[in-house]
């Protein structure tokens, strides 16, 4: 996969009608077309560069007013897909991070660029799906790696960012370890 692209709309019939038209007009794939919290749908796509962005422009055109984010990663690493549709095999748990965001935007590229900036796994990133609208993502690795990772990811967003809170505990119980696999 070269990019991953999403549009998120605050009404369900546009997002729907959204998602056929990014569908029709370019070569991707829907990694997820659904309903979040508090009433908004999200469509996220993956594909080649010029696909996808061609679907995210005609995924905001479609949603017109309703249309409320949208972002692009060109070259997404290769943990965010499985995170996003749970698909994620590990064989334990070392440190957990923890990256609580306002946006679903914006957890997405926080996973992304946490998985690129250190030998950390991603776990799992949650969509608002039952979070009033907040997302979050999980990650492991050693502690120092989890720490970095997420300090890379907060210091890329920057003062504009939609990160509620981080969390890094250095050697989470089995039991919240297993919970959470």
């Amino acid at each position: 996969m070269e990019a991953l692209g999403m549009v998120e709309l605050n009404s369900i019939a546009q997002g729907i009608a959204a998602a056929d038209a990014m569908l029709k007009a370019a070569n991707v794939h829907i990694i997820k077309s659904q309903p979040v919290c508090p009433g908004k749908y999200v469509i996220i796509i993956s594909g080649g560069i010029a696909d996808v962005k061609t679907a995210v422009q005609v995924g905001n055109n479609a949603g017109g007013i309703n249309a409320i984010d949208s972002m692009i990663i060109t070259s997404v690493h290769e943990d965010v897909l499985p995170a996003i549709t749970g698909c994620v095999e590990l064989s334990g748990v070392e440190a957990l991070g923890i990256i609580e965001t306002f946006s679903l935007s914006q957890a997405l590229v926080s996973a992304d660029q946490a998985a690129k900036s250190g030998n950390i796994s991603l776990m799992d990133i949650r969509l608002a799906t039952g979070l009033g609208g907040k997302s979050f993502v999980l990650l492991t690795g050693s502690a120092s790696a989890v720490s970095a990772s997420i300090s890379a990811a907060v210091q890329a967003r920057g003062e504009d960012s939609m990160i509620v809170n981080t969390a890094v505990i250095p050697a989470p119980h089995k039991e919240l370890a297993a919970m959470l696999q």
